[in-house]
């Protein structure tokens, strides 16, 4: 599975790269990126989420699903309370950017491409609840901390984005046993196809943005970094490993948990007056530094369960 993880993260890698050729020669503008990344969000990812429902109902996907969503949840309060524990507020440290970073990953962008690419629709399928949370907590816990505001509007709002309507309609189409007809199925396969070109390609172009050899003088950058890409999915992947769950399940998991850092961290940043530059580059950062730790994190997570499974 490794070796899979690090065929993807290569093929990705290479079309970040072609996304910052891309913004180098002015073939993509960031007005233009800005749109495209819309694009993904609000069009492509909701596609892959609704087609990955198109699945024939079984009792083993329900239980798995509703695993996915408790495991998922979990995650998310351990990796937090970790982020108040390793990130101290000090002088001079972005202690909110800092600590959304090591706590939320780019699970839709990264994760839907590498899970599809692994464990096909299915591993979409259960990725989908790691998704849900995402938003949940992202847009609570995250959105309080980096804003310091408690608007309850702002979050109800998430429940009306298209990615979480695309699992409200995907969920009713599997327990209702409805199935899409062929052609419009075709073509919403079609759109989900441009997900892992698209979404590198408007990282790259971000990425393009980012002053390298200023990025590398930051210690908080590699701090950030080795709690989000190495210490919290390694903490999660124990937390995991003694209960014997599913492979598809548990794994899907940990390659979220392991993804590099949320872009939408950037975009709040923007919104509330914080420092936007370097939230990118921590997403910059981050995300090519993942080219070589998610193949490492989901070795340590086979590892891990085979060592615990012996002891057990």
């Amino acid at each position: 599975m490794a070796e899979t993880i690090f065929r993807q993260t290569t093929i990705m890698l290479i079309l970040i790269l072609v996304g910052v050729m891309c913004a180098k020669t002015k073939m993509i503008s960031k007005e233009t990126n800005k749109q495209l990344s819309v694009f993904v969000l609000q069009v492509v990812n909701p596609a892959v989420i609704l087609m990955s429902y198109q699945t024939e109902y079984r009792s083993e996907l329900v239980e798995n699903l509703l695993l996915s969503f408790g495991l998922s949840f979990g995650a998310f309060v351990l990796m937090i309370i970790c982020s108040y524990i390793f990130i101290r507020p000090k002088e001079g440290r972005e202690t909110e950017i800092d600590r959304f970073s090591a706590v939320y990953s780019n699970c839709g962008f990264m994760g839907i491409p590498l899970i599809n690419a692994v464990f096909g629709m299915q591993g979409v399928f259960y990725l989908t609840a790691f998704i849900t949370l995402f938003n949940v907590f992202a847009w609570t816990h995250g959105i309080i901390m980096l804003s310091g505001e408690r608007d309850m509007k702002k979050v109800i709002k998430v429940f009306y984005s298209p990615t979480i309507i695309a699992i409200v309609l995907g969920m009713l189409s599997f327990f209702l046993r409805v199935k899409i007809p062929s052609v419009p199925a075709k073509a919403f396969g079609y759109i989900g196809d441009l997900n892992t070109p698209l979404a590198m390609i408007v990282s790259g172009v971000t990425i393009a943005d980012t002053n390298v050899s200023a990025l590398l003088k930051k210690p908080s950058v590699y701090y950030v970094s080795f709690l989000r890409l190495l210490l919290f999915p390694l903490i999660v992947s124990s937390a995991l490993a003694p209960f014997g769950i599913e492979e598809k399940v548990r794994m899907t998991i940990v390659i979220a948990a392991a993804a590099p850092p949320a872009a939408m961290c950037t975009l709040q940043s923007i919104r509330y007056g914080k420092n936007s530059l370097y939230s990118s580059e921590v997403f910059a950062f981050g995300t090519l530094l993942s080219a070589a730790t998610l193949p490492l994190m989901v070795t340590s997570a086979e590892y891990l369960t085979k060592l615990i499974g012996r002891v057990c």
